[in-house]
């Protein structure tokens, strides 16, 4: 699908987001800071000029069952929403679930991985049961027809699958990631990505994974996690 970018709207969101991710960094601390942010990433997509177009709705999920990349950041956020919110019994599986995912996908390449169907652990009766501490990836992965999803899920080998999407919401949800990860990066953290399952199982593991990212350092012993690059960072003028 080809789109002309809204250089103005992507523009106008790298700045005020950057900006306003890095005073949050220094006032409130890296994971609150995203915290906040989140709910900045929400209210852009719901405000994109082609949201209605979606057809995400609750209850579909075949995108639960792809391969997700998180920051570290995110994983530390995510356990801290379950430590709050899940009951013994609920946190028990889905940490064994978390576990047993983690061990599949490590013996796999990343090629490998992406062509997987595997459930995520938070997908619970056809609902996300991390839903308002969800990843950026799950955030701004979206479709306007979901049969291209349903065909991604039932064929996981072929690559050459493109859902249609929103190019609105995929600009906002995209300009608003990278500002966030900018003020990340700009301020010393880890914006590497690692796969979900892999990463929380490493944090579960490793007492020391959350205060080796606070200091700056590399959290995951194990995870050697992969550089990203800036979707937008060469914008034509």
């Amino acid at each position: 699908m080809e789109f002309i970018l809204d250089v103005p709207f992507i523009r106008g969101i790298l700045d005020e987001e950057t900006a306003r991710a890095r005073e949050e960094i220094r006032d409130l601390g890296v994971l609150r800071a995203l915290e906040s942010s989140q709910h900045r990433h929400d209210a852009r997509i719901a405000a994109a000029p082609d949201v209605a177009t979606l057809a995400c709705r609750a209850g579909c999920t075949w995108c639960c069952y792809f391969t997700v990349d998180v920051r570290a950041a995110e994983v530390f956020r995510i356990i801290d929403f379950v430590e709050q919110s899940f009951t013994p019994e609920e946190k028990t599986r889905v940490y064994a679930e978390v576990r047993a995912n983690s061990a599949a996908l490590g013996k796999l390449s990343e090629g490998e991985r992406v062509t997987r169907n595997l459930k995520c652990p938070f997908l619970n009766e056809a609902r996300c049961t991390i839903y308002e501490s969800r990843p950026q990836s799950c955030r701004n992965y979206h479709a306007t027809n979901a049969a291209g999803c349903r065909q991604s899920y039932e064929e996981p080998e072929n690559l050459d699958i493109d859902p249609d999407f929103a190019p609105g919401v995929y600009q906002a949800g995209g300009a608003h990631v990278e500002a966030v990860s900018t003020a990340m990066r700009d301020a010393g953290y880890d914006v590497n990505a690692y796969e979900l399952n892999c990463a929380l199982d490493a944090a579960l593991l490793e007492p020391g994974a959350r205060e080796r990212f606070e200091s700056g350092l590399k959290p995951f012993s194990g995870l050697g996690g992969e550089e990203v690059s800036d979707e937008f960072d060469d914008l034509p003028p």
